[in-house]
């Protein structure tokens, strides 16, 4: 007998992607340290300012937090489709193209990986993981919502690079949709 589709992310496998080892998670422990030097010097002159500046980086690391966690897979794909962490498995089937476009925000330029669907988001996904934990609620997810039909992925902070992330998905999305 088959197996159904995997209802947690624990039990995804096939192609996965996890963080940059390298660059990421030293911003993330700067701002954390920065923060408790901030917490500290706040407390011992008792300025609400440096207080409220150290709560200011704290929320920062902690939204980026999930950078730290560099073995854990981000987004990948396998023969049910293709899983975003927080967000669930998109079938192939729901899947009309996957495009990689160059993106310019501030002056700086990144890939994006834009997966457009063609039925509506609640049909497409197979399992849904956008419930998560109270203590995971503002952190960091590898995916946006561009339209109600196209998922934006980021993809210069992952291990993989853009193009091959994106030839794998095709690859995949061919086979599996035969």
């Amino acid at each position: 007998m088959e197996s159904a589709a995997p209802l947690s992310q624990e039990h995804s496998h096939g192609y996965s992607v996890a963080y940059e080892r390298e660059e990421l998670q030293f911003p993330v422990y700067v701002v954390a340290f920065v923060a408790a030097c901030l917490a500290a010097a706040g407390y011992m002159l008792d300025n609400v300012l440096l207080i409220a500046l150290a709560l200011v980086a704290f929320g920062y690391a902690y939204h980026n937090f999930p950078l730290l966690e560099t073995g854990k897979p981000r987004i990948g794909a396998s023969q049910y489709g293709i899983f975003a962490d927080g967000l669930g498995i998109i079938s192939w089937r729901a899947i009309k193209r996957i495009d990689v476009v160059w993106v310019e925000i501030r002056g700086s330029c990144s890939h994006e990986l834009r997966i457009t669907l063609q039925e509506p988001f609640e049909r497409a996904l197979l399992t849904d993981w956008r419930k998560r934990p109270f203590h995971r609620f503002l952190m960091r997810l590898p995916w946006a919502m561009a339209e109600k039909d196209v998922v934006r992925i980021p993809l210069d902070v992952f291990d993989h690079s853009a193009d091959e992330i994106h030839h794998t998905f095709m690859r995949m999305m061919n086979f599996y949709r035969r």
